[in-house]
């Protein structure tokens, strides 16, 4: 019995590792392509895109970690969920802020350029990143003022409620989730209705661009799965009393790892610029690596393959982007172009 839970839990982690490892992948090539084309880095909108990308592999790898590392020192389990909290934060924001974008994009195309610059673009993803801190580094600097020395030196199983243990933190976290979700979705509505009465002007652009915002929905429906988290967990732990860790295991695949590949998906293998850019140099990197890598193992390379295939299959399976993109040649003339 207790090799047979061994093995499963090996086989579960191996399975969870590899899903991350995976997506991480695919979101840490976009990054890759991101730096190396002036294209991207001088567009605001790729410029969130890829802040949206670098916030998933944050929230993605730390869910791994604490997944697969049950218990830890309480000082690193600390750092490594406020971390993760603060991707999760960051993400309906930054979604909010994409779809301001697209909206200014189509109803002021003419004042798109000035609005939305490079530079005010990082003043975004500073303040994105100063509103998380705003909201969970006091709970640090509480914890290290209420709880004894030894307790910062002892091994916990890593969840915030074992590390964070005052009993103000989870009203606050209702108060400030409600207030964050309803300002991100008054956003999200009020730059769908905009752009939907646009597009009887200009039903081509408005038209993308309102399929572009109920992506940003549909992405955000997903980041909203993490919490009721526990809420998931502990409704089907009362109809499965003796499966709590299959449980664990299901919900960390549906709601913290696989929505983390909707943004490449979405944004980058549809993209159209971001396919020509990945499509001409990512895939033969990856193949001259494959085969002339030093791996001796012909598993590994084998599984390397699978990725690769998998990728070409995701880059040329035909469907037209929907996302409100901007032609390159077109930056500063005309910002709905798509």
């Amino acid at each position: 019995m207790n090799l047979d839970t061994f093995s499963s839990t090996i086989v579960k982690n191996v399975l969870v590792m590899a899903l991350g490892v995976a997506i991480n992948f695919i979101n840490g090539t976009l990054i890759q392509t991101f730096r190396k084309h002036q294209v991207f880095y001088m567009n605001p909108r790729y410029i969130l895109f890829i802040h949206l990308v670098i916030n998933d592999i944050i929230q993605l790898t730390t869910s791994i970690l604490l997944y697969i590392v049950l218990t830890l020192n309480v000082t690193l389990c600390i750092l490594l969920v406020l971390l993760g909290m603060a991707a999760n934060f960051n993400n309906p924001m930054t979604l909010a802020v994409m779809a301001l974008e697209c909206y200014i994009a189509v109803c002021y195309p003419l004042r798109h350029s000035q609005i939305c610059t490079v530079k005010k673009t990082y003043i975004v993803i500073v303040f994105i990143w100063l509103v998380s801190a705003v909201y969970l580094v006091p709970d640090l600097f509480v914890a290290w003022a209420s709880e004894p020395p030894e307790f910062f030196r002892s091994h916990v199983v890593c969840v915030r409620a074992n590390v964070l243990r005052l009993p103000y933190v989870r009203d606050k976290d209702k108060i400030f989730d409600a207030v964050l979700m309803a300002i991100v979705w008054l956003t999200l509505f009020y730059a769908y209705v905009r752009i939907i009465f646009t597009a009887k002007a200009a039903a081509t652009d408005a038209r993308k661009a309102r399929n572009t915002v109920l992506l940003h929905s549909f992405q955000l429906l997903l980041s909203m799965l993490t919490y009721v988290y526990y809420v998931i967990f502990y409704g089907l732990l009362t109809f499965f009393p003796n499966r709590a860790q299959d449980i664990r295991y299901a919900i960390t695949i549906f709601i913290n790892i696989m929505p983390r590949l909707v943004s490449p998906l979405v944004y980058g293998l549809r993209d159209n610029s971001f396919r020509k850019y990945l499509k001409h140099h990512m895939f033969y990197k990856l193949y001259n690596f494959i085969h002339n890598s030093p791996i001796p193992c012909m598993f590994l390379k084998a599984a390397l393959m699978v990725i690769l295939l998998i990728y070409y299959f995701l880059f040329f399976i035909s469907i037209r982007p929907t996302v409100c993109t901007i032609k390159p040649n077109n930056l500063h003339t005309n910002p709905i172009s798509l």
